[in-house]
């Protein structure tokens, strides 16, 4: 009897001791996730998720009832009424009655042709990896059912629909990603916006703090300094590699965000500037945001879905050298043929925008080992190359007419054990 009263004394002891060996053990091994403070010092220290770098390439959508009038640009009611440009009343004056009020264009802000599949449809052929929509512009019409903003959101006038719900739902069948693209910093300061306690909530509490990246426009004074990726300004080309990560926003029609009944074909970029600028964007080490304007009905317009399309084809062919890459030791090589490098693991990409006449590639930068293979993307024959002390590396290019190639703009090369 005393055997088997002591014998199991020190078991049971012995027990809860295990128990709390092995839960201090799994508390130090997990890490608690780090908690944000409503500071910019805090804030600026968060990692940007990594999606985000990856992507490379997004579609921008200008789209609420600004595209109804659909002249001038998206800021047609504060040309109208905020700075009375006397063009802006001539127009209302040409084409609407007397007293038609802005708040008028909203019941006229239908969306009846809006597919929010085709347009997913769209964007996953444009060879885009995230979709951003205008949720609300600077005149305060929101594309949801917003509590508050009664009687001037999408539920309540024009669609009675909640655009921005049924667009998201018929991304997230391809696209997974959260961001949030903030404007109109410029009114006031971050204080007045209350953002420092917004993005704490947003990176420590929100339903997506583990994948939203943010933008960096949230007061004065915090474009190109605060937040998470740098817009810095819109259409903004940096000439030098930027130390943070950044994104270059341009439209295809060049004159405006959103659609213009009065849109000539001499105002929109053609493929050959948007891929060079995709180009040139992803080589400094930043994504690139190209901006379509749908009409009231929501129909993207004939001459944005080929532009779309022209990318997505260019990309179906170079995408290796755009999505997951990383800036190279150089970015551009300034010769004739306008080079420009990317790389991803231990691959070097030079991406040339003009084919040289003579058909060989002059690269000064790359530096051939033993293991050197060059190909170009799109063709399955390793090329040939040979150096030159003065030159540099020669690529001799295939000896096919150009409209055989795999793409009739931007080549790329892909060079393997180089330095």
């Amino acid at each position: 009897m005393k055997s088997r009263a002591v014998g199991p004394g020190p078991r049971l002891l012995l027990l809860p001791l295990l128990l709390l060996v092995l839960w201090a053990a799994y508390v130090r091994g997990v890490e608690r996730p780090r908690r944000y403070t409503p500071d910019w010092q805090s804030l600026d220290s968060r990692p940007l998720p990594d999606w985000f770098d990856k992507a490379k390439f997004g579609v921008f959508v200008h789209w609420g009832v600004f595209s109804v009038p659909a002249w001038g640009s998206e800021w047609f009611w504060w040309h109208w009424k905020g700075e009375g440009l006397p063009q802006y009343e001539q127009f209302m004056s040409d084409n609407y009655p007397p007293g038609f009020s802005y708040a008028d264009f909203g019941p006229q802000f239908t969306a009846r042709f809006f597919h929010p599949e085709t347009w997913t449809d769209l964007f996953q052929a444009a060879g885009a990896k995230y979709v951003v929509l205008t949720t609300k512009h600077h005149e305060g019409f929101t594309n949801w059912p917003s509590p508050v903003s009664w009687n001037w959101n999408s539920k309540d006038v024009g669609p009675h629909r909640d655009l921005v719900g049924e667009l998201g739902k018929a991304l997230r069948k391809r696209y997974e990603p959260d961001l949030i693209w903030s404007d109109g910093e410029w009114e006031c300061p971050d204080t007045y916006w209350n953002s420092t306690e917004f993005l704490s909530w947003l990176y420590n509490d929100s339903p997506v703090k583990d994948q939203v990246v943010v933008n960096d426009r949230w007061g004065q004074n915090t474009s190109c300094h605060h937040g998470g990726y740098y817009n810095c300004q819109d259409k903004f080309k940096p000439e030098s590699l930027p130390e943070h990560k950044w994104e270059m926003c341009t439209s295809i029609d060049r004159v405006s965000w959103g659609f213009r009944r009065n849109m000539v074909m001499g105002d929109v970029a053609s493929e050959c500037e948007i891929i060079s600028e995709l180009v040139q964007t992803v080589s400094l080490g930043g994504n690139y945001l190209l901006n379509i304007g749908p009409t009231k009905d929501g129909l993207i317009v004939p001459i944005f879905q080929e532009r779309l399309l022209a990318v997505g084809k260019w990309l179906s062919t170079n995408g290796e050298a755009i999505y997951a890459s990383k800036p190279w030791r150089v970015q551009l090589e300034k010769n004739t043929t306008s080079v420009w490098y990317t790389s991803r693991g231990t691959a070097v990409y030079a991406i040339f925008l003009r084919w040289p006449d003579n058909g060989v590639l002059y690269l000064a930068s790359p530096v051939t080992t033993s293991t050197t293979q060059i190909t170009m993307l799109g063709i399955q024959k390793d090329l040939k190359w040979s150096t030159d002390p003065e030159e540099g590396l020669l690529v001799y290019l295939p000896q096919l007419p150009l409209f055989t190639l795999p793409v009739e703009f931007g080549w790329t090369i892909k060079l393997t054990g180089v330095h």
